[in-house]
């Protein structure tokens, strides 16, 4: 065998196991997403986003949420933490959004704050020291 033949095996080989590879960690990356995605978490979070009635003044009601939730979630026990971006598609605009949920002892996820970006510009949807109204 050549040298050429050989070199053009091992690259062969290589291109295979980077292939592979890629295959590998994209799918652990869209199971992530997905997961993210379709939680609770992320459920309560649009609950909370479709009935914001400050969110809707600004950008009309809300048609539809982008396809990419991100962010983190946090279990440990019976208590979780999570914060979460969305895209907000309404009427007359799209915001992105992020919004922080907790739960305790196995209860419902609860809004803790949410806020959005127009323009630049970061609106609080829960004001300070404002308890913040139940989730579903």
């Amino acid at each position: 065998m050549s040298t050429k033949k050989i070199i053009l095996i091992i690259a062969g080989i290589l291109g295979v196991l980077l292939l592979v590879v890629a295959i590998f960690v994209g799918a652990i990356t869209w199971f992530v997403f997905r997961t993210i995605g379709n939680s609770e978490a992320a459920e309560a979070a649009r609950t909370y986003l479709r009935d914001n009635q400050t969110l809707k003044q600004d950008i009309g009601e809300v048609k539809e949420f982008g396809w990419l939730v991100t962010g983190s979630i946090n279990v440990q026990g019976s208590d979780g933490e999570a914060t979460l971006h969305l895209k907000v598609v309404g009427e007359r605009r799209t915001v992105n959004a992020t919004v922080d949920l907790s739960y305790r002892s196995n209860r419902n996820w609860r809004v803790t704050g949410a806020s959005y970006v127009r323009d630049g510009e970061t609106i609080d949807l829960i004001k300070p020291y404002e308890t913040p109204p139940a989730s579903p």
